[in-house]
């Protein structure tokens, strides 16, 4: 990996048709609408008895349309999110959010007619497309339930150009535009979120309490308008997926999307609450090593050493391919494409979306990767997990575009992974051992953060898409995250007033309903597979593999289950418990020595 880049460096986006901006990008939305026409002129060649041959033809006529919808909205998407505020960005995305609906309605009659077939019938084109596109088309099946008209279903597209998905992102644009204003030592700044959620972990707990108190400050002036937002969300959620679809509750869509039974949902959430006094116990550590009776909220992720030490760019960097090489050149020369092709944005600016993401917008493509890189541990942490994610798309490159994504519960399995290989890299190298004990501490916030939290969330949505429909109100709703957070917390932890709004500030909430989970899932798995990788070294490796490189081309369940993982078990993610619970004992045997 290059490190010879001292400063985070801005995306480029010429890899994508030259850009938004270029010629190519222009003749790429037109020829979106030359393969729609194409597509259409066959819609009555879809008769009983189609040759397999030709039914072939068209499937990859489908998927040559969808892989190039997935660039053109990568494009505007990109754009976007490097500045929310740009007029013109916004534009083009809505634009083009609204052609992928438009475009969607003209061709929705393949998804249709193939759902309607009889069993038989369907089951002699699956064979006859092949294995490549099998999962694809039996999971078109699988929704036929769900299914509406096709003049409905061109309904329920256009609506949610305008509706769900143009609320989402009056969300971000709201919520990115925000500045954030505190004094630390004698001087004031205007911040970012990013910028901010700095001080959230700052040595000073008066800083911390600070930060906090002016993220909800700013977030809780917005209350009426972010809540309204999340309302209408959640009533168009349900209207569209109980009332017309026929779905018996809310997070029951999310499972199907992921291909999970509810089952293993509703067990992963009742092991993680079952668990919850583990992290409190947690907590009560934490703050005697901190010399504190109790920790407040503001001081859950508190570092545990005085100075928190940083990290420039390049040596991040270095870190990471040091780590991804000692465990296998090849996920270490993946990485490397992201910074070579120069899809990674790393810089803080004003107006840039908060957080980190990677995006890999079709098969075959290297990922654009966005970060706010400001130094911190974490910062490091969270370009592993991001190239993760990266390395992962990589893998799964030879599939189409229907199948090359993971589901959500495996997501998460090569960031997170990733992320491990760099702590267990600091932790072998770094020789101040107030840093290695600091990193420790960061695996316990970090897993709780990824774990328990996430779960929570997802039993806050669960409540919320019950109370909403109901006609609660925001303060009603308000209420409710309280009631979350004190058992979440049970006494552990001193809550103050500010926390309630914390549900207004979570994106994931608004854009992707119950996603959430998909962290405590990928988490707990991680933490299963990273025991067996220490356990069995080399033989591990091609177990790891072949979960990555499978993408989306099988259930969760079936393909963890080929490698030796029952997800459908309560034992199977206390398992993922009992690590922690591992990691915990040894904490407290060093705090008490």
């Amino acid at each position: 990996m290059d490190a010879t880049t001292p400063t985070p460096q801005r995306w480029s986006l010429e890899d994508l048709f030259g850009g938004p901006q270029s010629p190519e990008f222009k003749r790429a939305l037109e020829e979106l609408d030359r393969r729609a026409e194409a597509l259409q002129a066959v819609r009555n060649e879809l008769k009983p008895g189609l040759s397999p041959e030709h039914f072939l033809e068209i499937v990859r006529q489908v998927e040559e349309l969808s892989d190039l919808m997935h660039r053109v909205y990568a494009a505007a998407g990109l754009w976007f999110y490097e500045d929310t505020q740009n007029p013109e960005a916004q534009a083009l995305l809505a634009r083009v959010r609204q052609k992928s609906a438009e475009i969607e309605n003209r061709t929705l009659f393949f998804e249709l007619w193939f759902k309607n077939l009889e069993d038989e019938e369907a089951e002699r084109l699956i064979q006859a497309a092949g294995e490549r596109y099998r999962y694809w088309l039996e999971q078109m099946r699988t929704w036929k339930p769900y299914t509406l008209s096709e003049g409905e279903e061109k309904v329920v597209n256009l609506k949610n150009a305008t509706g769900r998905s143009a609320l989402d992102t009056l969300y971000d644009t709201i919520t990115s535009r925000y500045k954030f204003t505190l004094e630390v030592d004698g001087e004031t700044k205007t911040l970012t979120r990013g910028e901010l959620m700095v001080f959230t972990r700052d040595p000073r707990p008066e800083v911390r309490a600070a930060a906090y108190r002016e993220l909800y400050r700013v977030y809780a002036g917005d209350a009426p308008v972010l809540a309204q937002i999340y309302q209408n969300i959640v009533s168009d959620w349900k209207n569209e997926y109980l009332e017309v679809r026929g779905f018996e509750s809310a997070i029951a869509v999310r499972n199907k999307i992921n291909d999970l039974p509810d089952e293993v949902v509703e067990t992963l959430l009742a092991v993680s609450r079952k668990n919850a006094p583990l992290f409190q116990r947690y907590f009560r550590l934490k703050a005697r090593v901190l010399g504190m009776e109790r920790l407040r909220r503001y001081d859950v992720y508190a570092p545990v050493t005085k100075a928190e030490k940083r990290y420039g760019y390049d040596e991040a960097r270095r870190m990471v391919d040091e780590a991804f090489s000692a465990f296998d050149p090849r996920f270490a020369e993946l990485a490397a494409r992201v910074f070579e092709r120069g899809h990674v944005d790393a810089e803080v600016r004003e107006g840039k979306a908060g957080g980190a993401f990677c995006w890999t917008p079709a098969p075959g493509t290297v990922p654009w990767v966005l970060l706010n890189y400001q130094g911190r541990p974490d910062d490091v942490s969270t370009m592993a997990h991001e190239l993760g994610h990266a390395v992962h798309g990589m893998l799964a490159g030879e599939h189409p575009v229907f199948t090359f994504h993971a589901p959500m519960p495996l997501a998460e399995t090569a960031s997170t992974f990733a992320e491990m290989l760099l702590v267990d890299h600091l932790l072998a190298t770094e020789s101040d051992a107030a840093v290695r004990r600091q990193v420790l501490f960061d695996q316990m916030d970090g897993n709780y953060a990824t774990i328990l939290r996430q779960a929570y969330f997802a039993l806050f949505e669960i409540e919320a898409h019950r109370m909403i429909p109901e006609g609660a109100t925001t303060d009603e709703l308000k209420a409710a995250y309280r009631r979350n957070l004190e058992e979440q917390f049970a006494g552990a932890v001193e809550l103050s007033d500010e926390f309630d709004w914390e549900w207004i500030s979570i994106p994931h909430i608004y854009g992707t309903p119950f996603y959430v989970y998909a962290y405590a899932f990928g988490q707990l798995l991680v933490l299963a597979l990273y025991k067996r990788y220490r356990e069995e070294g080399e033989a591990f490796k091609p177990r790891l593999f072949r979960i990555l490189e499978a993408g989306g081309t099988v259930a969760p369940a079936e393909l963890l289950s080929r490698e030796g993982f029952d997800i459908t078990a309560a034992d199977f993610w206390q398992g993922g418990y009992d690590v922690i619970a591992e990691l915990l004992e040894k904490l407290e045997q060093e705090s008490e020595a």
